[in-house]
């Protein structure tokens, strides 16, 4: 079982944590797999988290979404290291190309206090920007848990792995189908990684092909132009029958409506 970016507990986390991330079962390869190139003019909340530690040239990492001037959502997986070696970079659609974009460094980190390594529920953690990146759309939250419902088709965006799909940490983007909470209930191995319907959106391709990877974790899963999940775990990337867990925001809202507004 993976979550995508560290492994951790027999679950591979979708964040590409450069050494330390784990692929037992999955070759190495680069971004969201299937997906189609995306721009930070579609998506200018869309921000790439890079890690001083990590293996990637481009210090690739983990994905979040700009909720506040000077604060983003992503997984609380992602959060390992120190908030000194974390950087927020907005407006670079290539991780390469660093004549573009903004960044700003990690004042602070907060993790969802509901959040283990066990269950892996109440994947969140806000990061509070040393720097606020302003003149930029924010993404809101989507706090009605009606949304997460069986047939409609959010869009994941992220830096991840495409294996080979298409270039390297890129921003890509994806329709991923909501599946219904029943078709991750009903597997066992997702159900014993503490897959919940009150805390999870279960989305992708039954048949597999297309799904969000390694460096995609706490990446937006937006529907309706409002943050619906954060990338959060699956086994391995777009094998069939193992469909995409995101952590459903709406089941934190109260706690993370508080903490944006500190």
């Amino acid at each position: 079982m993976l979550k995508r970016a560290v492994a951790i507990a027999g679950v591979l986390l979708l964040a590409s944590a450069g050494t330390a991330t784990a692929s037992m079962d999955r070759q190495d390869h680069e971004l969201i797999v299937g997906g189609t190139l995306s721009s930070t003019t579609e998506a200018p909340w869309a921000i790439a988290l890079t890690n001083s530690t990590s293996s990637r040239s481009t210090g690739r990492w983990c994905g979040a979404a700009l909720v506040k001037a000077d604060k983003v959502i992503t997984a609380a997986h992602c959060m390992i290291k120190p908030a000194s070696t974390y950087t927020a970079v907005q407006g670079r659609p290539d991780l390469t190309d660093t004549t573009v974009g903004r960044s700003s460094g990690i004042k602070s980190i907060w993790i969802h206090p509901g959040y283990n390594r066990t269950e892996n529920r109440y994947d969140f953690a806000v990061l509070t920007l040393s720097r606020p990146i302003t003149g930029v759309p924010l993404l809101p939250l989507e706090t009605d848990p009606k949304a997460d419902r069986k047939g409609v088709v959010p869009t994941v965006f992220g830096w991840g792995d495409t294996q080979e799909t298409g270039p390297a940490d890129t921003l890509s983007k994806l329709a991923v189908p909501n599946l219904g909470d029943a078709a991750c209930l009903a597997n066992e191995e997702y159900t014993a990684n503490g897959y919940a319907a009150a805390t999870n959106v279960c989305a992708g391709y039954v048949d597999g092909g297309r799904d969000a990877c390694q460096g995609d974790s706490g990446g937006p899963l937006v529907l309706n132009g409002r943050l619906l999940g954060t990338v959060s775990w699956g086994k391995g990337c777009a094998e069939r029958g193992y469909p995409g867990v995101y952590a459903q925001i709406s089941s934190a809202t109260k706690l993370l409506q508080a903490e944006l507004a500190r």
